[in-house]
């Protein structure tokens, strides 16, 4: 079966339209009591879904050194094992972390972390290279970020980064990284059915970058196995929700979020497509610069989410339908008490 494929922006390095994301397989790690992660993991298992991953034709698999204080790139390191060549590996640096007491320690900016950053990433990840490499604090200001730009290019010529990128959710940031960095390849941001991001997909379009949609399933939402009545456990970071998750309050789903969610499920699912293949299908029909990247910690969830590289993007009436589906409930979000949650709620200041 041929798979959809993207281009990694300037880089050229091709991609499987469909990534895995790996915070998840990170495993337990939080910042003081407030927990980062999404629970105990099965390590074996998640070697197995990469693994099985590989199988199905996803080719790109993201991380960052503090998913799990660097037990995600270990696991993933295992994972790609003998099979390094057929993956395009991307991670990120930034936040600061005690890996041993697995907790976030704060963030460093500065280029000399950003060089250890990367050497600790090449260890963990037991590679010589990484292929998109990510700025992970998106909040950064422009002035410091392109301090980083000389390094970054130093790394490229190096051989020990083929492409770099930025995870920010900020329209500014990503704009001024797309004319300043000449290296630049990337900008991850959220991007799903309930959140779009039509000025960032405008920066990725002038600039010839990468869309890397983070969060393409709303951090489970769109999956649609969650109720009203559902509850998330204390070591998930959705059953403490810190204030930039905008999904899951007191460790439920928001119940605005769910009414969308049922809202547009009978459009997504037209076709035959599960919830979350639809909503995979909804961002390829979006923009064919956006590669999402679901999480994922089983075999299972890797093969739902990969047999939606086979039907492609929602066909245009699909696509259509969903977005009147979303007009509507924009006009009722006026007179709900959800009001404040539509369009727009305030923007993450600092993770994912």
């Amino acid at each position: 079966m041929a798979v959809m494929t993207r281009t990694l922006g300037r880089s050229g390095i091709e991609v499987s339209a469909l990534g895995m994301g790996c915070w998840a397989i990170g495993g337990p790690w939080a910042e003081g009591l407030q927990p980062l992660g999404w629970g105990v993991v099965d390590d074996d298992e998640s070697v197995l879904a990469v693994r099985r991953a590989l199988d199905l034709g996803v080719t790109l698999f993201d991380t960052a050194d503090t998913y799990g204080a660097g037990h995600s790139e270990r696991v993933l390191g295992r994972a790609l094992a003998g099979r390094r060549d057929e993956a395009v590996v991307a991670t990120k640096w930034g936040y600061t972390f005690d890996e041993a007491a697995r907790q976030a320690t704060g963030e460093d900016a500065s280029p000399a972390y950003l060089r250890r950053a990367l050497t600790d990433s090449l260890r963990r990840l037991d590679t010589d290279r990484i292929d998109l490499y990510q700025l992970h604090l998106g909040d950064l200001p422009v002035p410091r970020a392109e301090a980083l730009i000389g390094t970054l290019e130093d790394l490229v010529a190096d051989g020990l980064v083929r492409a770099y990128g930025w995870s920010t959710d900020r329209v500014d940031r990503a704009a001024a990284w797309g004319q300043a960095a000449r290296g630049a390849t990337a900008v991850q941001h959220t991007l799903s059915v309930l959140r779009d991001a039509p000025e960032l997909l405008a920066v990725c379009d002038k600039y010839d970058l990468v869309s890397v949609a983070r969060c393409p399933l709303g951090m489970g939402l769109l999956t649609g196995k969650y109720t009203t009545g559902s509850t998330l456990p204390r070591d998930d970071l959705r059953g403490h929700a810190p204030g930039w998750l905008e999904w899951f309050r007191g460790g439920r789903p928001a119940p605005e979020w769910l009414r969308r969610v049922s809202a547009v499920r009978a459009a997504l699912t037209a076709d035959g497509r599960t919830l979350p293949q639809g909503a995979l299908g909804w961002i390829w029909a979006r923009s064919d610069r956006s590669v999402p990247i679901p999480g994922c910690r089983t075999v299972a969830q890797v093969e739902e989410n990969a047999a939606a590289l086979a039907r492609g993007p929602l066909p245009p009436d699909q696509f259509a339908e969903v977005e009147r589906q979303l007009a509507a409930l924009r006009a009722a979000a006026l007179r709900e008490a959800d009001r404040p949650y539509w369009p727009s709620p305030t923007l993450p200041t600092a993770r994912p």
